[in-house]
């Protein structure tokens, strides 16, 4: 089939690269528009842009696909089927009904679980120990068109948002492909979404981030590990702002947000029992180790994260 793939971020990239390489015609692909990044303000291709270019090809970057410019040219593509993982913006009919097999999206949830922007991260806050990825027809409604495919993935007990997505990556690649494969010789038939089992994933803001250090210690060792990598769980000392990486669970007892400063160890008290932190970083320094980052600020026992 000829085939335009619509992404933008990283993990979008994988996908990109397998459909290139499969038996499918990659004949363009559709990304967001260059943004801003750094304290220079300096427009950069999205990820998907850049790897596009490195193959050589065609790249539309409309503002938002409503654009008549926009669906002109992908009208002369002539795509038979647009693949779309993580592309960022709201398709409207008349762009949905330009290829004759739709669009086909690849959703990293068991749909209709976490339909939204942060199923990966919502399904490790949550504790899920089985996570996976979907294809299905993208429709108006959110994540709700009818189901191609799916691969499963347990998550590891110290699984981060990060990790996670990267398996997915991996795995929903493969599934796209084949689901591309399954169309273009028609064994694959969509089936309509259950009812049942619908929840939605919210994006996880940086207000979000911030650690109640009152909660129980396995909510809070599952927040900051949905967390990490971005937006990055943090907290407060002394009104300064600290990231923090995955922590690890104690048996040691510390009152809510209290520090426990040892030679190489830092525990923090929650609403049971402590936790060990992992990784620190103020801001405009360097991640460091929590033990290094209390030596090098001389930290003491007793003071407590607000």
């Amino acid at each position: 089939m000829r085939v335009v793939f619509a992404g933008t971020p990283e993990v979008a990239v994988p996908s990109l690269d397998a459909i290139a390489a499969s038996r499918h015609e990659l004949v363009g692909v559709v990304t967001r528009p260059d943004a801003a990044q750094g304290r220079s303000k300096r427009l950069v291709p999205s990820p998907v842009a850049q790897r596009a270019e490195e193959l050589g090809v065609p790249v539309l970057k409309p503002e938002h696909p409503r654009e008549p410019e926009f669906q002109a040219a992908l009208k002369e593509l002539e795509p038979d089927c647009c693949p779309v993982v993580a592309y960022g913006a709201m398709l409207p009919q008349s762009a949905l009904d330009i290829p004759p097999h739709g669009w086909v999206n690849l959703h990293f949830s068991l749909l209709p679980a976490y339909r939204g922007a942060a199923p990966v991260q919502r399904a490790v806050w949550a504790g899920e120990e089985i996570s996976g990825a979907t294809t299905f027809r993208i429709v108006k409604a959110m994540d709700a068109g009818p189901v191609f495919g799916t691969m499963t993935q347990a998550l590891a007990p110290d699984e981060t948002s990060g990790s996670l997505f990267e398996k997915l990556t991996a795995g929903g690649a493969t599934l796209l492909v084949s689901t591309l494969d399954g169309i273009e010789d028609g064994s694959l038939e969509a089936r309509e979404q259950p009812a049942d089992g619908v929840s939605y994933a919210d994006k996880i803001t940086v207000e979000d981030a911030q650690v109640d250090w009152t909660q129980n210690a396995v909510a809070i060792d599952r927040q900051v590990r949905a967390c990490t990598p971005a937006p990055g769980a943090w907290t407060l000392l002394d009104g300064e702002r600290f990231k923090l990486g995955p922590i690890t669970m104690t048996e040691d007892e510390a009152a809510p947000g209290e520090l426990v400063v040892r030679k190489n160890e830092v525990l923090v008290g929650t609403g049971t029992t402590a936790v060990r932190l992992g990784r620190v970083k103020a801001f405009g320094k360097k991640e460091m180790s929590a033990a290094d980052w209390a030596r090098g600020v001389r930290l003491e026992s007793g003071v407590a994260f607000e």
